[in-house]
């Protein structure tokens, strides 16, 4: 699976947890979009790439990071066939994947700590889409 992943500068410190977490996993590729330090970046230039990447289909799937995880999952939401979602535990993470076919998961840097975004991002990751009455409800949003 090809992961598309970025984040803005409140992102930086738990991307570079997760990104460590998944380059240590069989049949997962990293497609880092940056931004590496702290320096004040906009975050709607970000998202705009990882949603280019799962549009092309470079990438199977992105995860963005900011300092709420507000402004990535308005921004990428903004893009026709991206389902982002902002999760904060566990439950969220798999319902989103679930029921609403998630393609991008988006957490907040400054309000989700290391340990439990690795836990969302694991469930995230695993958890498969039911379809059924799920589908209709996709195809509804892709107007």
């Amino acid at each position: 699976m090809v992961i598309a992943i970025a984040n803005d500068h409140g992102g930086t410190e738990l991307k570079r947890y997760l990104v460590e977490q998944l380059r240590g996993r069989v049949g997962i590729q990293v497609l880092d979009f940056g931004v590496a330090d702290l320096q004040s970046v906009d975050y709607p230039a970000y998202a705009q790439q990882v949603c280019a990447a799962l549009r092309s289909g470079t990438a199977e799937r992105g995860i963005l990071l900011c300092g709420t995880g507000l402004g990535m999952s308005m921004a990428a939401n903004r893009f026709p066939g991206i389902r982002a979602a902002l999760c904060h535990d566990e439950f969220t993470a798999r319902l989103s994947r679930q029921h609403n076919d998630a393609n991008i998961l988006v957490l907040g840097g400054r309000v989700t700590g290391t340990a439990l975004a690795a836990a969302i991002m694991e469930t995230w990751l695993m958890t498969p889409f039911e379809e059924g009455r799920h589908l209709r409800r996709i195809q509804m949003m892709d107007v």
